[in-house]
């Protein structure tokens, strides 16, 4: 998740990081050499890391050091991992932006192509549904945005996130994951809380054509500091290595572009029976948080060919879109 900040990183604190990326001291004289730099300009540029979620120590003598080292997104193990889909993505990985969807919904307004992904190290301000922030710490996350261009107007895109959802549950299975469940309309869970988010921002016209940018952040790592400021339950991918995140971002690029080709052919009701199996709150009690401040109790009987949540009511069979509705189990 992504930390907000009113900052712009200081244009040599990237550089410098990557020296410091090992984990190991290194000399600010010997950095300012390397980079061409003053030492004051490295002291300078060091200045305020914590934001990022990092914890530097500065040693007299001997120079910088990370208390953990930072594992960099790679392009090449990232399309390594896509096989011949890899022709279909155009990958750029970014030190740093305020949101990734953000980045790519300007781009699809300038004529980015279907496939584009954006992927940052580290976001300022990262957003979630309905306006929520995303927290993570630089280097212990995965936030990135893909285009997808469809033929089809806005109206036929409906159930979407939950098509996306599909795609990262099969993406975790291929890592290993098994106690991953999906929580109605775009969040996947784990026991402890929540994994992952998906945001989906859509430009275009009813009867078509349409293009959606499909912004998906997940937690590999949680500093203390980032669980301090989210305001629910969070857990994180302790399974995999930090050093497999571009592996781990690979095999999810890879099921979300196969889902994507088969909910252009078929919608989501060709997977409504997989998301369905895997709902967190499947055959359960829930209350639904409703925007205008009211609230809904029932039991969750399943999802609609559209994407719709269907909630058993005391006044009968009710169905809920995505957007505007929170879901907490009771």
């Amino acid at each position: 998740m992504k930390r907000a900040v009113a900052n712009t990183p200081h244009p040599l604190t990237f550089g410098l990081l990557r020296l410091l990326a090992d984990g190991e001291f290194h000399s600010g004289q010997v950095m300012a050499r390397q980079l061409g730099l003053s030492r004051a300009s490295v002291h300078n540029a060091l200045q305020g890391v914590g934001e990022f979620g990092l914890d530097l120590h500065r040693v007299r003598g001997r120079g910088y050091r990370l208390a953990r080292p930072l594992h960099w997104l790679d392009a090449a193990a990232i399309k390594k991992q896509l096989a011949d889909a890899g022709e279909q993505v155009q990958l750029e990985i970014l030190d740093h932006a305020t949101s990734t969807n953000a980045v790519l919904l300007q781009r699809t307004a300038l004529g980015a192509p279907s496939g584009s992904v954006v992927a940052a190290e580290w976001q300022s301000a990262g957003r979630g549904r309905l306006g929520r922030t995303w927290h993570a710490a630089l280097g212990e996350a995965l936030t990135f945005s893909v285009l997808r261009r469809f033929a089809c107007g806005l109206g036929a895109l409906s159930g979407l996130s939950l098509a996306v959802g599909v795609a990262v549950l099969r993406a975790l299975h291929e890592l290993g994951v098994r106690d991953v469940r999906l929580k109605w309309p775009n969040d996947i869970l784990l026991p402890e809380g929540k994994l992952a988010g998906i945001l989906l921002e859509a430009q275009g016209d009813m009867l078509g054509p349409s293009a959606v940018v499909i912004g998906i952040g997940l937690n590999l790592r949680l500093t203390e500091a980032a669980r301090a400021a989210i305001d629910q339950p969070a857990g994180e991918l302790a399974a995999v290595p930090l050093s497999e995140r571009s592996r781990v971002l690979g095999v999810l690029l890879q099921h979300l572009l196969r889902v994507l080709d088969e909910f252009a052919a078929q919608g989501f009701g060709a997977l409504r029976a997989e998301w369905e199996r895997n709902h967190a709150f499947r055959q359960r009690e829930i209350r639904l948080s409703l925007p205008d401040g009211t609230t809904v109790a029932g039991v969750v009987r399943g999802v609609t060919d559209e994407g719709a949540l269907c909630v058993e009511t005391a006044a009968g069979e009710r169905v809920f879109h995505t957007g505007e509705i929170s879901l907490r189990g009771c």
